[in-house]
Parts: structure tokens; sequence; C-alpha cells
């Protein structure tokens, strides 16, 4: 029997459902569509008039809490987003594909993200409302402090969020920066507002993680307590390979984000999702609960891989079970 659930039963705001448009937004995302599209704006716009959900964006705004930390940490994020890149340089820099990739070390060592990666840009990762002819797509990872993390839907969690958003921007601004001042031209991309691309399916392809049936990604190091940003480019960068520990195994039979969720919006099983077959929070029964609470995260910070530590003692014991599998299948019959 799984532990109860304080926010159970869960009933959505009456004045938010009176804000909810004719369309769902499982319908925007396409859910049940075995054809392939590249995705539609549902939340998080730029200028919420712009997309059928607007008016619970706005909502969800007004639900925030005065908090003193939260609103620095997003001051903070509005800085970093204003500051001008500089002039592309014009004379481009020459270093071989694995050179250039090998390059980014230096972010992580210097401490701006935790994780690098690099892949192709694919057409399905851009928004309809975009077009991009960068051909490169550069990945960073900027990790949660898991303490804060935690205390989700708690504000100190939503801090903690706002101020790794804002990591990710510095860093994604700190990477196209570089990369101009190399005379390659580059634009960053960050969240949670929408840019140009989809940030999941890149990160999954560059050797981030796996998709977790909570909907984020998640890496045995990190769990999924992580935010992303990227930067687009042309500049030749060697691409980093995508990987598979076992990790969608796992959430086929682990059920606690699905237990954790308040509003049952985590299912059992993946869903068509525009050609896709694959893990899918349902948006409509999600966003009444995300935006009541000014965001959520209860079902990353509950995942057992985001627990420190645990991730990685969990991929060695499934390696062990599964070289034990394949000797076992191996014996003569």
């Amino acid at each position: 029997m799984p532990p109860k659930n304080p926010h159970r039963p869960f009933t959505p705001d009456p004045e938010l459902l009176s804000l909810l448009p004719t369309i769902k937004g499982n319908s925007i995302n396409r859910l049940g569509s075995k054809t392939k599209a590249r995705p539609e704006m549902v939340f998080w716009a730029p200028n919420p008039d712009d997309i059928e959900f607007g008016e619970v964006q706005k909502w969800f705004y007004k639900q925030e809490p005065p908090d003193p930390k939260l609103m620095a940490e997003r001051q903070k994020r509005q800085e970093i987003l204003a500051t001008p890149l500089p002039d592309l340089a014009p004379e481009a820099s020459q270093y071989t594909p694995d050179e250039w990739t090998s390059k980014l070390n230096q972010f992580v060592v210097a401490g701006d993200c935790e994780r690098v990666g690099v892949a192709h840009m694919q057409p399905e990762w851009v928004y309809q409302h975009h077009e991009t002819s960068y051909q490169n797509v550069i990945m960073l990872g900027v990790q949660h402090d898991y303490e804060k993390l935690k205390t989700a839907p708690d504000l100190i969690a939503g801090a903690d969020v706002t101020r790794q958003y804002g990591r990710a921007a510095r860093s994604a601004k700190k990477v196209a920066s570089w990369l101009r001042e190399h005379g390659w031209d580059a634009e960053p991309v960050t969240g949670p507002m929408v840019g140009k691309i989809l940030m999941i399916p890149p990160a999954i392809e560059c050797g981030f993680g796996e998709l977790g049936k909570h909907g984020s990604l998640i890496n045995p190091e990190y769990g999924s307590g992580f935010r992303l940003g990227a930067v687009l480019t042309d500049a030749p960068f060697a691409t980093t390979p995508k990987r598979d520990w076992g990790i969608d195994d796992f959430c086929t039979r682990c059920k606690v984000c699905e237990n954790a969720c308040p509003p049952e919006a985590i299912k059992a099983d993946k869903q068509m999702v525009r050609g896709t077959k694959k893990w899918y929070v349902n948006f409509d029964e999600c966003i009444p609960f995300f935006a009541k609470t000014s965001g959520c995260a209860i079902c990353i910070a509950v995942c057992p891989w985001t627990r420190p530590g645990v991730g990685e003692n969990m991929i060695v014991k499934m390696a062990r079970r599964a070289k034990r599998q394949e000797e076992k299948n191996q014996q003569p019959v």
C-alpha cells in the first residue's frame, strides 16, 4: 500500500477552473497522435497573451507569495537575461570537433554548470512558432540543492528552482559569449520560459539521462534534481553519445512519483505523443495544482534517483543483476 499522500484529495480552485480555455492542453501537446510533429507552446509563454492557457499563466503569477528570496533570485535572472552578448569576432577560431567539445569542460571546472553535452539539431525539437538554421545544440545542466528541493512544493524549493534557472541562464550566456568571442555565432536558450527549442530531447540525445515516468530527465548522479540551459551554434562540435542506464525499465516498475502526484497526473504507462510512445504527464490534470502552488516539483523531489548517492548505487546493482541474468541465459538447458 502506498504511503498516505498529504496533498490528496486535491480539489482545483474554482477561479482557476473558470479561466481554463475550451481546448485541452493535452490536445495542444497532441496526446494520442501517431503523427510526428513539432511542439506547440502550451505554457510558460514569454507573452501569456500568445497562448490558449495565457489566463491560467497569469493566475499562476498571482498565487506567488511575495517571498524576498524568490523575488531576489528572479531579479538576478532578469539581469542575466538582459545582459547583451559581445560582438561577433571577425575571425573564427579553428579547432577539431573533439577539441571544441573538450573545451566545454572549462565551464564545469569553473562551477558555471555541472554537466555539458552536444547534440546535432533535429527539426522536431524546434517549436512551431520558431525557426533556426543552427546545426548544433550545446546542453548545460545545473544541479539543485537537494535539501531545499525536497521541501517541494514549499517556497524554499521554489526559490532554489528559480536560482538554478538563473544559473542555467548565466551558463548559457557565458558559453554563447565565449563562442562569439571566438568568431562563431551562438544563441543562448534558457528556461523556464519557452525558447526556440525543447530542452529535454536534446539533453537525452547528448547523454544527460533518460526520460522518467514523471516527464523529467533522470541522471544517475543527479536524479531529476537539475535544470537545463542550451546554446545554439554552428561551431563544429563533436556530439556526446546518448546513454542507456536502464532507468526507463526501472520506471516501469517504480510508482513513487505516481503515488506522490497530488492530482494523479502521472500515469502507469507510456502514451503516444506526437508520434512517439513515451512517458507523459497529463497536462490538464497537473496544471491546476501546479498553478495553485506556484510550481510543484514534488515528483522530481521524491524520485528515488534524486536522493544524493542513491542513483549511482542503483546503477551498480542493476548492472550486477543484468550480468547475472545474462550469465543465466547463457547456461545450457
